[in-house]
């Protein structure tokens, strides 16, 4: 083992920004709302995660360049038999990538916050909590163990519920963050499922150890009498945990917390979108390669159900007028796309399209936000237009973004989509067909909503004072003192410390594919991270046969299906909303009842609150009422004790304490009992 990463140097990573935090949370407010206390306060969290931001990327470069590599039990909680629970960390290729998106996209989110923030009164707690954020979710990639897993796992949960509902005094934040956090307790009941499955059969809970004994969990079957026929262990272990990946990476159907996490301020949307939460399950999925592998009927389960997402939740951002929900369910749609990749095998190119969108994704949502305090707190993109003049800087990076999320080819957004796209072609599991056709098609719904948002926002006509009621009906936070209730409603370009993050978040949504692809999905950068059976999926194999480099790669693709497909969704996009704007509204009228399908999200809301939960308050209700009052409490426990006082009150009679009552008693005893003899004989 390398002795290049040193413990105490790994160790200080996810402490630094929880350090900052605590110190925060603690003494942020110690000079109450004014200019001092908040100075101190992302002063303390930006240096944390700053610190925590130089260490990742020096751990990058050991493992890159130096072939270093680190796994160690730093702590030990304790021993259940001959179970450990332990604090370890193990790094790779996978997790030290993982360790430089999370704490470079959340340093440009402090920063970004210091403007954004800037007049709410929570300042100095958001910072606390997002700098909490940053150290759960490294505390999740870092981690060797499953134990960690799951704190990190919860953690980020627990720290998203916080953010989302961080405005706690709007009742739609409270519902959207109660929201979240239920339908992630669905997921996680599933997750830890599967972790106790391997800690029950394995005895471990270690990465190292549990991934030995795969072979052994590929064989084991589970008895026909649980689920009706033959089933493989490891099959039930990685559906169980997946289902944890689809809920923290917001997969149909729990996928509906997502869009609802736009009530919180738009630094945490980038921040959950981009790097932390909804990334989660994607690398808890490649980080246990060693297990999927072993079962195409899970595989097969990861391919459709990330299918269904990548293409359905697409559709739904072709209607959103809200600036920030647009950008929302193009998170969902892309993490469906990495799902995909999962269900293929191709686990490096589902990271690989990780680290890309974390980056463009972020840039769009910092962007919005920027569009969003430019325009004085509205969000409904149907009454901005004409933006690029105002904002150049925000206009600019926006459009840098948005080439790179519909795939344009060179940048970073090209080379993994595209990869994926070939990597299902290649694959030959039973829904690939349908998983194929889902990315294609999504390519030209993902081009036409992203474009129908940046055409709306930035070109056309100004259409700021023709709804004067949208300027805050729509408002994605602000209390009272956020509102501009000023006239004029022209654009501003925001300060430094907001386009200072989109400059430097654009530069890897434009480079960092072209930079990265050689090294991530053709070399090996993730040889011992992650594992794929090439016998049985040999996707990326085909892929790598047919790879001639990253610009013969995206020289090639303006003659694909692709390009074009997404170059058809640009222009249908243009003609629709700057040529022929009266084209929608008559769109929306033929197909109203798709339109009402696509308002509604599909009625899973509506199935969510009026079916399972109202079902859920029903069979509680009945529970409560006949299991818990009328049979435990009534018959069992208040029943025995009745039981008991009728057999002491007919005792009583006969126990009256006088002498001659019981010798009578005695004689007619005795009298009987020779009757009884006698009749007998």
């Amino acid at each position: 083992m390398s002795q290049t990463l040193q413990a105490s140097t790994l160790l200080a990573v996810p402490l630094a920004p929880l350090v900052g935090s605590a110190l925060a949370g603690l003494f942020g407010t110690r000079f109450g709302g004014n200019h001092i206390g908040r100075r101190m306060t992302h002063c303390l969290t930006i240096l944390g995660v700053f610190i925590a931001f130089v260490l990742s990327a020096l751990t990058l470069k050991s493992v890159a360049l130096e072939g270093a590599r680190f796994n160690e039990t730093i702590y030990t909680w304790m021993v259940v038999g001959g179970l450990k629970m332990e604090v370890g960390f193990l790094i790779d290729g996978l997790t030290a990538m993982m360790m430089c998106v999370v704490t470079f996209v959340s340093l440009m989110v402090h920063l970004y916050t210091i403007g954004y923030m800037e007049e709410d009164e929570g300042y100095n707690r958001f910072f606390s909590y997002i700098s909490l954020f940053t150290f759960s979710m490294l505390m999740l990639v870092m981690s060797n163990n499953m134990l960690q897993l799951f704190f990190g796992w919860e953690a980020v949960g627990l720290v998203s519920y916080l953010l989302i509902g961080f405005w706690f005094n709007k009742p739609t934040a409270i519902f959207a963050n109660m929201k979240a956090f239920l339908v992630n307790r669905v997921g996680d009941f599933g997750f830890i499922l599967g972790i106790g499955l391997i800690a029950a059969y394995t005895g471990s809970l270690n990465y190292t150890e549990v991934f030995a004994k795969a072979g052994e969990l590929g064989s084991i079957v589970f008895p026909s009498t649980v689920f009706g026929t033959d089933v493989l262990l490891v099959t039930v272990i990685c559906i169980c945990l997946f289902i944890g990946a689809m809920g923290k990476s917001a997969q149909f159907p729990l996928h509906v917390w997502l869009p609802d996490s736009m009530e919180g301020p738009t630094p945490i949307s980038a921040l959950i979108h981009a790097a932390t939460m909804v990334t989660a399950g994607i690398f808890m999925v490649t980080r246990m390669s060693p297990l999927f592998e072993l079962s195409d009927t899970a595989l097969n389960f990861v391919l459709v159900i990330g299918a269904i997402t990548a293409l359905f939740m697409g559709f739904l951002g072709l209607i959103q007028n809200d600036i920030k929900r647009v950008v929302a369910y193009s998170t969902l749609s892309q993490l469906g796309y990495m799902t995909v990749a999962l269900g293929a095998s191709a686990y490096s190119v589902a990271v690989f399209h990780l680290m890309t969108h974390a980056f463009f994704k972020a840039l769009l949502f910092l962007g919005a936000g920027s569009v969003i305090m430019g325009m004085h707190h509205n969000q409904d993109i149907r009454w901005m237009g004409g933006v690029r003049k105002y904002m150049p800087i925000t206009w600019i990076t926006s459009l840098l973004g948005s080439l790179a999320l519909i795939g344009t080819p060179f940048f970073a957004g090209f080379y993994s989509k595209d990869s994926i796209i070939e990597a299902v072609a290649a694959s030959h599991l039973p829904g690939a067909g349908f998983a194929h056709f889902a990315v294609l098609a999504g390519v030209f719904v993902t081009a036409f909503y992203s474009f129908r948002m940046y055409f709306l926002v930035f070109h056309g006509q100004e259409r700021y004072d023709q709804n004067p009621d949208a300027h805050h009906g729509h408002d994605d936070h602000h209390d009272d003192h956020h509102d501009d209730h000023g006239h004029d409603h022209s654009p501003h370009e925001s300060p430094w410390v907001v386009t200072v993050p989109l400059i430097l978040l654009a530069i890897p949504s434009v480079l960092i594919g072209f930079l990265a692809i050689d090294a991530m999905l053709y070399g090996d950068f993730f040889k011992d991270a992650i594992f794929v059976n090439l016998e049985k999926h040999a996707a990326m194999e085909e892929l790598a046969g047919e790879y001639h480099g990253a610009v013969a790669m995206a020289i090639h693709a303006f003659t694909s299906l692709p390009f074009a497909l997404a170059l058809a969704g640009v222009v249908s996009s243009y003609y629709m909303y700057m040529i022929n704007p009266a084209l929608p509204a008559a769109i929306k009228r033929a197909a109203q009842p798709i339109y009402t399908l696509l308002e509604n999200k599909y009625y899973m809301d509506w199935f969510n609150e009026n079916i399972l939960a109202r079902g859920a308050r029903v069979l509680g209700t009945g529970l409560w009422k006949t299991g818990d009052q009328a049979i435990i409490d009534g018959a069992v426990v208040n029943g025995s004790w009745k039981l008991v006082g009728v057999f002491a009150r007919a005792s009583r009679l006969i126990q009256s304490g006088y002498l001659y009552n019981y010798a009578l008693v005695m004689i007619l005893g005795v009298f009987v009992l020779m009757s009884w003899f006698v009749w007998l004989k």
